[in-house]
This record gives C-alpha cells, sequence and structure tokens, in this order.
C-alpha cells in the first residue's frame, strides 16, 4: 500500500478540475495545467476532492500510484500558489541582471552569459546577487533553476559560484606549506 497514494487531494477553493478518461485538467488563479496517467490508474473526482487508486495490484500500478497522487498534487499548488526557488551568486564581481527575457549573468567569464527565459517561468533579480525563477510547473521551475546554476557551480574551496539559497557547500582545506 502506497502511503503517499492513499491520500486524497483536497482542491483549494477558486481550484476546479476535470477528469476525461486518464487525464486531469486543474484550474486556478494562476493558470490551467494538466496531466495523464498511465492506463494502472484510476483518477476519480468527488465533492471537490480527487481520489487516485491502482486498478490492480502489479508492480507497476502500485509504482505509479504514489507518483500520480503526488503529480495531482503539484497540479492543484501550482496553480494557486505556485513553485519558487531562489538562486545566490556567491564570488567577487558576480552579477546577475534582467534584460527584456534574458537574463545576463557577469561570472568571471571573458564574456556575459545570456540565458534565455523559457515561457511558463518568470526570473527575476531583487539584487544583482540574487535570482528568483517562479511559475505554475514545479519541474520547470527546478530545470531552469538547475540550468542557470550549471553555469557556475559552487565550487569546495572559496565557495563561489551560483547556489540554491540555504544551501550548504562542504569546504575543504587548502594546500599546506
Amino acid at each position: 500500500m502506497s502511503r503517499i497514494g492513499k491520500k486524497p487531494v483536497e482542491l483549494p477553493k477558486g481550484v476546479s478540475a476535470t477528469v476525461s478518461g486518464q487525464t486531469i485538467e486543474v484550474k486556478g488563479p494562476k493558470g490551467s495545467r494538466s496531466f495523464t496517467a498511465t492506463d494502472d490508474i484510476d483518477i476519480k473526482l468527488e465533492d471537490n476532492v480527487v481520489h487516485v487508486a491502482p486498478r490492480g495490484l502489479s508492480k507497476r500500478a502500485r509504482q505509479q500510484w504514489g507518483m500520480s497522487r503526488s503529480m495531482v498534487a503539484n497540479l492543484a499548488q501550482g496553480v494557486t500558489d505556485g513553485f519558487k526557488r531562489e538562486l545566490e551568486l556567491v564570488g567577487v564581481g558576480y552579477r546577475a541582471a534582467m534584460q527584456g527575457k534574458d537574463l545576463k549573468l557577469s561570472l568571471g567569464y571573458s564574456h556575459e552569459v545570456v540565458f534565455d527565459v523559457p515561457a511558463g517561468v518568470t526570473v527575476t533579480t531583487p539584487k544583482p546577487t540574487e535570482i528568483i525563477v517562479e511559475g505554475s510547473d514545479q519541474q520547470l521551475v527546478g530545470q531552469v533553476a538547475a540550468n542557470i546554476r550549471e553555469w557556475r557551480r559552487p565550487e569546495p574551496y572559496k565557495g563561489k559560484g551560483i547556489r540554491y539559497k540555504g544551501e550548504y557547500i562542504f569546504r575543504k582545506e587548502g594546500k599546506k606549506k
């Protein structure tokens, strides 16, 4: 039995859902999102509560059960509150600024890095050393944040680079004479 899959997903006020076959579409104040489950899963909508259940006791059905419930819960959270990842730039001269729809990063290279922000995600820079990635799709927000971080990952000796806010960087001791 899946501990996560057994829990019903209650839709918050202002959110509506429609189930047609294996596809559930959730609409809310931040837009509309949909998820298509595999044939091993049943999705039922009763009184603004979504129930997810496996169709059989096969291993694949049990694997998909909890994941499908998590995806439906993420749809509901995405259209109401949205998802957010915060990044920090640590290093001398490391800066970020939005220019139109592009994110310009100065990361110690001989050139500025221009990052094209995909549709469905908003990127803001409240400070030159802070980047906030927001959107209604959790996977897309996390992937965009990871792609930005990939330009200059935090290094263990000085701790310079782009890191997630609150991330701990294991520091190494340098050479000794």
